[in-house]
């Protein structure tokens, strides 16, 4: 069993869980269902905004701790002050060590927020809503087309965007019209390899009405370019500015130096 599997088979137990601890129609009582929610489709094909989805994440299953000392209202305070165009938040506990209240608490930024987890039912998409949240992140690698279709479109019903995950190329049928966002994950999720030039490549058979997003393995100025270069608009990175000491200082550096290179060209 991969790191994939094991996480999936840990995710159905806790919705179970979580189920049985609070209804549908209690979480419709949470003060930000009825917000209306930022768009990460208009945030990213904005051109004054540098297309980062700043990532919180205090470990990984590849790497373990991160950081466990950040703190998730100043980080994610400083990614949104110094340009991030959306911010991601992990809530899965056992493996990334998030929590829902990392993303309650992270709502005090006016800007898109994706709930970075494991989806697989609905349940977990009006938790996402209840939580504050604008965004889900759907995955291709645990999920069938027919499940990304279902799930994407209960997403779009409650006003939710959805980014739609893949790694490699059997997983591009799992596109479908409720999918306007599409991710390509440079990390192999079963075994947590980063090959950038493999998810280019893959890459160039995504539709070309689709908004394209880079996740993972981004660590430089040069990294984001050869994506610009490829039809790329959103670029998630965590891991480069969560394993720094100061996260927001290390992504406020990124910032401008991404600025003071587009000014130059």
């Amino acid at each position: 069993m991969n790191i994939l599997d094991k996480i999936i088979e840990q995710k159905k137990i806790e919705v179970a869980e979580r189920k049985a601890k609070k209804s549908v129609d209690e979480l419709k009582q949470s003060e930000f269902f009825g917000r209306e929610t930022f768009s990460l489709k208009q945030f990213l094909l904005d051109e004054d905004r540098t297309g980062i989805i700043a990532e919180f994440k205090r470990k990984s299953p590849s790497k373990g701790m991160i950081n466990g000392t950040a703190d998730v209202v100043e980080v994610t305070s400083a990614y949104r002050a110094n340009g991030a165009s959306c911010l991601s938040v992990l809530t899965d506990e056992i493996f990334f060590g998030g929590t829902t209240e990392d993303l309650i608490k992270a709502r005090v930024n006016n800007i898109p927020i994706l709930r970075k987890d494991f989806i697989i039912d609905e349940y977990q998409i009006v938790e996402a809503k209840s939580m504050g949240a604008d965004v889900i992140l759907l995955i291709a690698a645990c999920l069938t087309p027919e499940e990304v279709k279902r799930l994407a479109a209960f997403a779009k019903s409650l006003s939710l965007e959805v980014l739609l995950e893949l790694h490699d190329e059997e997983e591009l049928q799992h596109i479908c019209n409720e999918t306007e966002i599409v991710g390509v994950n440079n990390r192999n999720l079963k075994t947590f390899i980063v090959d950038i030039e493999r998810s280019i490549a893959m890459s160039k058979k995504i539709p070309a009405d689709k908004i394209k997003v880079a996740e993972s393995g981004i660590s430089s100025i040069e990294n984001i370019n050869i994506f610009k270069q490829n039809g790329f608009r959103g670029f998630l990175i965590g891991e480069n500015f969560m394993k720094e000491a100061d996260p927001s200082k290390a992504f406020a550096t990124f910032v401008s130096q991404l600025k003071n290179q587009s000014t130059r060209t």
